[in-house]
């Protein structure tokens, strides 16, 4: 018979005040997740902007719009105030949030944090944005800036617009408002990734500024890295490798970039790379230029 492991002390993450109380072993059950019920476990987790007051996990919990905090401390001392005013003893206080849609949700911080993670594969977490007209050679620059990173000993993973819709994406149209939420979830996507520790190399068209402004508010500034594909609509056009320009042409394609759908393009990115007519630079000396940014701002640490 395995003996029960005793649980270990509580810690909380950067931002997170947390307090947890253990009985001695044997006296409470032991709950995954380190939270007890009753009076055994007080746990307390504060992040901002935090409005919501809900009983502990696996009780009754409430079912009305969001309360303010300051509720919880007129709550009495051994229970949890709910939305119709009521206390229910023994059970834990336990202050969640409401964030767009989702209602009586919990932060949750691990002891293992992104500096962590960084120190494991001695680089730093960043999102390589990559932008510009379809045909500028997003992908084929994506492609070969991860080979050159791997070669490198550096761990990167590539998030491209197309094989993000044969997934993640596949439920979303081109139609204005499916393009923003695209690119919104793309960015959460990438965000995660960064704080992996990896470096995350996003290939979109991305055609509007607003919608590439709200991924690297997601970030902090220096980690969202924007790389610009300035390649002209002749340029572009030329190349046409899924035959996408001619049927945008032929009016069969509807609202495509660069022909009945405009493109901002950046107007403060961090790398642009020019491709002119005759003139275009190859896929290696493109990563190049990336890599030789990620080395100047201490992305690749030896």
């Amino acid at each position: 018979m395995l003996a029960r492991a005793i649980p270990r002390p509580c810690s909380g993450g950067s931002g997170v005040n947390v307090r947890c109380r253990h009985d001695a072993p044997g006296t409470r059950p032991w709950v995954p997740g380190g939270l007890a019920r009753g009076a055994g476990v007080k746990l307390v987790a504060v992040r901002p902007a935090t409005t919501v007051v809900a009983a502990a996990a696996g009780e009754r919990r409430r079912t009305a719009g969001p309360e303010p905090v300051a509720t919880a401390a007129a709550a009495a001392a051994d229970g949890t105030q709910l939305a119709n005013g009521s206390v229910v003893a023994g059970i834990s206080k336990l202050v969640t949030s409401t964030v767009g849609k989702s209602t009586n949700i919990l932060w949750h911080e691990c002891p293992i944090g992104q500096n962590e993670r960084q120190m494991l594969l001695n680089q730093k977490g960043c999102v390589v944005w990559i932008t510009g007209l379809s045909g500028s050679g997003k992908s084929t620059l994506a492609c070969a800036l991860s080979r050159e990173l791997h070669s490198r000993g550096h761990l990167a993973y590539v998030l491209d617009g197309d094989n993000l819709r044969h997934g993640l994406n596949r439920d979303l149209s081109f139609k204005a408002e499916d393009r923003a939420e695209n690119i919104r979830r793309v960015g959460e996507v990438a965000k995660l990734f960064a704080d992996a520790g990896l470096i995350c190399i996003a290939s979109l068209i991305s055609p509007y500024r607003s919608d590439r402004s709200a991924c690297r508010n997601l970030l902090p500034n220096s980690s969202f890295i924007e790389v610009f594909l300035n390649a002209p609509l002749e340029v572009c056009e030329a190349r046409d490798p899924k035959g996408l320009y001619k049927l945008a042409r032929a009016g069969k394609i509807k609202g495509f970039t660069g022909i009945d759908d405009p493109y901002e393009p950046p107007s403060d990115c961090e790398i642009v790379i020019e491709c002119k007519i005759g003139d275009c630079p190859s896929p290696k000396s493109m990563a190049d230029q990336v890599v030789s940014y990620l080395e100047a701002n201490g992305f690749l640490e030896d």
